[in-house]
């Protein structure tokens, strides 16, 4: 039975906008339909400003709004950061026993995801009044400063929606991981391919582009291993962009596999694979969206508190220490100290060498976070030892030399399911850590994302496609 906590959201619920799961079979084709309209709707959303707002530079937040699919002065200003951050408070709550939800009982799940629904319309309030208050967008008047408070709950309420609809068996995976994928995919192609001017260069933005640029007009293509604005794509970044991509992917394939034989037919054997990303990505979302609140809270406290200087307020050094810095036309706001300067990756080696504290500080806070969300998950999400041995019995599975019982399962499980979390997690961790050190495109949490995503969304396809064509495989993949 649910908590008394979770038991609170089941009035609110009634009142929430829903999708209704599909009564039928929902075909390929039409799946496929519906996970392209909701992409295209997000895409469209990115593209559309949000009235009465001026955009602004994206600054040290840039590289997590790839990952949360927020697009600067538009309709995705918020992304999915309220819908990830609701997730991963509850989540935390109910991994720390705190609150009272067995994920195995389907009213619990319901509650959880009411509570969510909840939870991720208040964040998307909150920080739609953070922004405006914190002076984000500048000052703006009364009447505009409402309807912009509009257009992101709106926006985030659409985007909620979006992502039920994929989810409830009308399209592929989640629209979570679908909005991360794309907006990863937009940050690749900009970089490799921009046109528009770079900031500090003649040459254009899009490394090809400028490759281009610079064999045209007989110039080394050196200039382009480093450029001079070191926040500029470059030709080392390519390089380590392509090499995190084998490294992530040989990463994918890495597993243990457990023998299993079935009961009630002998001499028909299977395994039980145990990846070394057993918890898949989900760390790493779960970590930056840690860090982009801390990000996010500092940086308004320190603009509503008039912007002091290091050393004038205790807290607010500790939280997170900020000066503004104006590049030519542009102003930006950077952080210098406290526990945001940390949990702020380096986005390129010469910096990661220059402040060896930063970068070691944010590499281990990333790792650690990476582990304890790895861990956290193993019960939340029903990976756990005990979990899995009991979905094997039922399942007529046994260990061969092994009685077919859940506790002699478990116990094999337990060898290797707790140190392969653990150790996914410092892999997770130290690839989009050190990646990011060398400027890869899209950043190395985006990277990792996206491969896992498309290799996530690569194994679905083909179980849908295989479930098409032949109907009693449908079974063998539990739909």
């Amino acid at each position: 039975m649910a908590g008394r906590f979770l038991r609170l959201f089941r009035p609110i619920a009634r009142g929430i906008p829903e999708i209704k799961p599909p009564e039928r079979r929902v075909r390929f084709n039409e799946k496929l339909f519906w996970t392209a309209l909701v992409l295209i709707i997000f895409l469209v959303m990115s593209e559309v400003p949000l009235y009465g707002v001026t955009t602004t530079a994206l600054g040290e937040l840039a590289a997590l709004r790839i990952i949360f699919a927020s697009s600067r002065g538009s309709l995705m200003e918020l992304g999915i950061g309220p819908i990830v951050t609701a997730g991963l408070i509850l989540q935390l709550l109910v991994g720390s026993a705190m609150i009272e939800c067995d994920m195995n009982n389907p009213e619990d799940r319901s509650l959880f995801t009411s509570a969510s629904k909840v939870f991720s319309i208040v964040l998307t309030g909150v920080q739609a009044s953070a922004y405006i208050i914190g002076g984000m967008y500048g000052t703006l008047q009364g009447t505009v400063a409402i309807i912009v408070f509009l257009q992101l709950i709106a926006a985030g309420i659409i985007v909620l929606l979006l992502d039920e609809l994929v989810q409830k068996g009308w399209g592929f995976g989640s629209g979570i991981s679908l909005f991360i994928m794309a907006g990863v995919a937009q940050n690749l192609f900009w970089q490799s391919f921009a046109p528009v001017p770079a900031v500090g260069e003649s040459r254009s933005f899009g490394l090809f582009v400028a490759l281009a640029q610079t064999l045209s007009g007989g110039q080394p293509v050196s200039l382009l291993w480093l450029r001079e604005n070191q926040q500029n794509p470059s030709i080392l970044g390519f390089v380590a962009t392509i090499v995190a991509f084998l490294i992530i992917i040989y990463m994918e394939g890495v597993r243990v596999e457990l023998p299993l034989s079935y009961a009630g037919y002998k001499g028909f054997r299977s395994r039980y694979p145990i990846k070394l990303l057993y918890v898949s990505n989900l760390p790493v979302i779960f970590a930056s969206a840690l860090f982009a609140n801390v990000y996010f809270f500092s940086q308004l406290l320190w603009s509503m508190n008039g912007q002091p200087v290091p050393g004038k307020n205790f807290w607010l050094d500790l939280l997170g220490q900020y000066q503004t810095v104006t590049t030519g036309s542009s102003t930006q706001v950077q952080s210098v100290g406290g526990l945001v300067y940390f949990v702020t990756a380096p986005r390129h080696y010469l910096e990661a060498i220059g402040a060896p504290a930063k970068s070691l500080g944010y590499l281990g806070i990333l790792i650690v976070f990476c582990v304890v969300f790895s861990l956290t998950w193993l019960e939340v999400g029903g990976l756990g030892p005990s979990t899995v041995a009991q979905q094997l019995v039922d399942s007529g599975m046994q260990v061969p030399g092994y009685r077919r019982s859940g506790k002699a399962i478990e116990s094999i499980l337990n060898r290797y399911i707790p140190a392969v979390t653990v150790l996914g997690g410092v892999v997770v961790g130290l690839i989009a850590g050190v990646s990011d050190f060398f400027g890869v495109f899209g950043s190395g949490m985006g990277i990792l994302l996206s491969i896992g995503i498309v290799y996530q969304y690569y194994e679905t396809l083909m179980q849908e496609r295989a479930a098409e064509v032949y109907p009693a495989f449908r079974k063998i993949f539990g739909g």
